[in-house]
């Protein structure tokens, strides 16, 4: 039986970190840019954009995407983005067990038995001073960083699922990392 992890996660609450981690402790493979490589072969696109594309909205408003080229079929750039990581995650999730972070995939594996999925949250004040650190930012600027990194994560997932980026019904669990700590959140996970 394969141990399939989905996390979903706000910006600066620590869900790369947690993701790595956990996949480290179960001895499985942890996806985050490396599954990059892989769409960037499928698609012929580069990892720039598949990096821009992949799991963001082209801008903060759902209507960016009628607005986007389309080629003579109707398809985008996104969309084929889009369409090719869901036919990469499903093949791999065929073969082995591992811990994918973002990419839709908690919608894209909402079938699959042997998945679990979950989304990371925190309080404003702990991601602000996380990213602030992290990214050498100022107070302004991470709280920017972290509104605009969200709102097109959750205008890309949105777009493509037909769930809701981070209602609580969507995943198997949500934990906030703010009141949890890393170590708790990965250990609540290793042990799910």
């Amino acid at each position: 039986m394969s141990k399939i992890i989905t996390i979903s996660r706000e910006f600066g609450s620590g869900g790369h970190f947690i993701g790595e981690n956990v996949a480290k402790k179960l001895g499985i493979t942890f996806y985050d840019s490396q599954i990059l490589e892989k769409i960037a072969e499928e698609t012929g696109f580069s990892k720039k954009i598949i990096e821009d594309q992949g799991e963001y909205s082209p801008s903060k408003s759902i209507f960016s995407y009628a607005f986007v080229g389309r080629d003579a079929t109707g398809s985008s750039i996104s969309d084929k983005i889009y369409n090719a990581q869901s036919e990469i995650i499903r093949e791999l999730a065929k073969k082995e067990s591992f811990v994918i972070i973002g990419r839709c995939a908690d919608y894209i594996l909402r079938d699959n038995p042997d998945a679990v999925h979950v989304f990371i949250h925190g309080d404003e004040a702990v991601k602000k001073e996380r990213i602030m650190k992290l990214y050498n930012k100022t107070e302004k600027e991470a709280v920017d960083m972290m509104r605009d990194m969200d709102k097109k994560r959750k205008m890309h997932y949105n777009y493509y699922t037909e769930g809701e980026w981070g209602k609580a019904t969507n995943y198997t669990m949500t934990l906030n990392s703010s009141k949890l700590g890393f170590d708790k959140c990965i250990d609540i996970i290793s042990e799910l």
